[in-house]
């Protein structure tokens, strides 16, 4: 097996994850982005097979849980499944680069518990959970009560910002950017001897 690093990003939704690992794969040349595999229909034109996730039927998943092909994954609910799949993790490996990867809090941990040393978790959280939503209005993309939803559901995660390798407070982009940067950085510059 390659041996590599993986960075692991998880946060509520809205707390500005996505934006951060986006702007990490820009500024350094070592890291790839992890496609997640999931069983949802892609999202009109916008979305492509093998570059935002690997869309997969539930029973080609089913398949693949059976078959250990998982480092993580998640029915979010009835028939919709998320995961992220071994191969892609070996895939940047081979290619010299080091996982970056964007998933959900209970996702991020279980890649750290698998990957141990070899993984950075950071947790990047909102101000507040009032700013959050806030954010989340702002976005326009989502209900009312998914905004509500969503809420609660962040007030949960972050009752697990303690379990992950650093946590950053989003509440300057440009501050957390730099912050995230320092830290990635320092981690794939660190050399860790993998037992």
């Amino acid at each position: 097996m390659q041996q590599g690093k993986i960075i692991i990003f998880s946060a509520p939704s809205g707390a500005g994850k996505t934006t951060i690992v986006k702007h990490l794969l820009q500024v350094n040349p070592k890291l790839a982005f992890s496609i997640s595999a999931c069983t949802r229909d892609k999202r009109g034109r916008a979305e492509e097979n093998g570059k935002d996730y690997h869309f997969i039927t539930p029973e080609d998943f089913k398949k693949r849980i059976e078959n250990d092909e998982f480092v993580e994954w998640e029915e979010v609910y009835e028939g919709a499944f998320y995961g992220t799949l071994k191969s892609e993790i070996e895939r940047i490996w081979a290619s010299g680069k080091n996982p970056i990867l964007d998933v959900d809090v209970k996702g991020g941990l279980k890649i750290k518990q698998f990957y141990k040393d070899r993984a950075l978790a950071i947790f990047v959280k909102p101000p507040s959970v009032e700013e959050l939503a806030k954010r989340l209005t702002a976005r326009a993309t989502d209900s009312a009560s998914s905004i509500s939803s969503r809420v609660f559901k962040a007030e949960f995660e972050m009752k697990f910002e303690n379990q992950f390798d650093e946590v950053i407070v989003n509440d300057n982009l440009e501050t957390a950017c730099a912050k995230a940067e320092k830290l990635v950085s320092a981690f794939l510059d660190d050399e860790v001897t993998v037992a």
